[in-house]
């Protein structure tokens, strides 16, 4: 369940913080020791909830170990989080008066090495940006109807790669792969020159379904952890190569970045819309009896190796999902494909219906035919160059309050 709008914590976070004590995300971190264990955020400061537990804050009768919330059931965890929140409150007296444990298990967020926030056995890429699917039809399909047949009747994805899913703040090298160009007779391989960001949102498993056991579209919530902010950086003339017949490769495969903070499902809840219509009528396994889209603010910077300041490239909703996370996973376990804890679902890029709103650079120099400037160097970019830095960022705002999702930040080097 959501904290209340009116619980304060003793900790003091500013107005405009992601991470008040309403949010209370969940992330991994390496401590000094290369030990790993769960934190929470709040603030500018993460709780060691391993060492917490040591010190008898926590029942380890419940909690037998907090090394990874993939040890966790979906139950444990929001009883965790409620219990974490309780002591955060500013009218208990039990952590906030023990200036010892304080400075213990309170570490600056700055000092601490983040990881990606669990262990992650699959990831899923989705296609349910609209206005991206339909921008993409009209670059690469003029000819015909921006969206193909199945759009509006399926969440269209294809299984992506697990193993290069990295944390923020990892540099991202350039990929090589095999390119033609429309005056080619053959192809050629080398690094990619048409490198590019695409603003998504994901999702968490946190309690997967037996083989054979679809999820209900009216049970996602019960093995949904929460979100968090994903780059999945692309290749674009790897891709426009290798994709037909079968979809995205070594385009896409190279590295995906996820922000270091798992934002709970209860914390997003008063972000919860309607979100548009969809038409045609869905079919029975996709209709669901809820909301289940988000208003949340998204926006893209980059900052080029010669500038001292990161400039926003874009600024949109994950609103403009034609698809929402409770349609991606009911559909992805519909044939009843198996899911595990900690399996990782993304949005597919998010785009709104205005340039400057635009989730790719794809989109943002329409195909490279329009250069962006940066306008404190006055460099251009249709694609991104070795040295640039993407950082993406993402909150709900509620009347007294922000509920978000921090940074997520990678340097492309060749």
């Amino acid at each position: 369940m959501s904290i209340s709008p009116e619980t304060k914590s003793w900790i003091p976070v500013h107005p405009e913080s992601h991470f008040p004590i309403q949010n209370l995300p969940f992330g991994m971190a390496c401590r000094e020791d290369e030990s790993e264990t769960i934190v929470m955020r709040i603030g500018d400061l993460a709780l060691d909830l391993g060492l917490l537990l040591e010190a008898g804050m926590l029942s380890d009768q419940e909690f037998p170990s907090l090394e990874r919330l993939t040890d966790l059931d979906l139950a444990s965890i929001r009883q965790l989080r409620n219990r974490v929140g309780d002591l955060l409150r500013s009218d208990n007296r039990t952590l906030r008066d023990n200036s010892e444990l304080r400075e213990e298990v309170l570490v600056p967020v700055d000092d601490l090495d983040l990881m990606v926030p669990m262990d992650i056995p699959a990831f899923v890429d989705f296609y349910s940006g609209i206005n991206h699917a339909s921008n993409v039809g009209k670059m690469f399909r003029p000819d015909m109807p921006p969206l193909l047949p199945n759009y509006r009747h399926l969440p269209v994805g294809y299984n992506g790669r697990a193993s290069s899913v990295i944390p923020s703040g990892v540099p991202v090298r350039r990929p090589s792969g095999q390119t033609k160009a429309a005056d080619s007779e053959a192809p050629r391989f080398g690094p990619t020159e048409e490198l590019d960001f695409e603003l998504e949102l994901g999702f968490f498993i946190a309690e997967g379904n037996d083989l054979g056991e679809p999820i209900s579209i009216h049970k996602t919530d019960d093995h949904i952890l929460g979100m968090v902010l994903v780059n999945d950086w692309s290749a674009r003339d790897v891709q426009r190569w290798e994709y037909q017949p079968l979809g995205p490769f070594l385009a896409k495969s190279f590295a995906t970045s996820v922000s270091p903070w798992i934002v709970t499902l209860d914390a997003l809840q008063p972000f919860l819309i309607a979100g548009e219509t969809q038409d045609p009528e869905v079919l029975s396994h996709l209709k669901s009896r809820k909301p289940g889209h988000y208003n949340l603010h998204l926006e893209v910077a980059i900052q080029t190796a010669a500038m001292t300041k990161p400039q926003v490239v874009s600024r949109t909703n994950s609103r403009h999902l034609y698809w929402t996370i409770a349609q991606q996973l009911a559909h992805q376990t519909s044939n009843g494909t198996n899911t595990e804890a900690g399996d990782l679902y993304a949005s597919g890029t998010i785009s709104g219906t205005e340039p400057g709103t635009f989730g790719s650079l794809l989109e943002l120099t329409w195909r490279g035919r329009d250069k962006l400037t940066m306008e404190e160097t006055g460099e251009e970019r249709t694609f991104l160059e070795d040295g640039d830095t993407v950082i993406f960022t993402g909150y709900g705002q509620a009347e007294d309050y922000r509920i978000g999702f921090g940074e997520l930040s990678a340097t492309v080097f060749g």
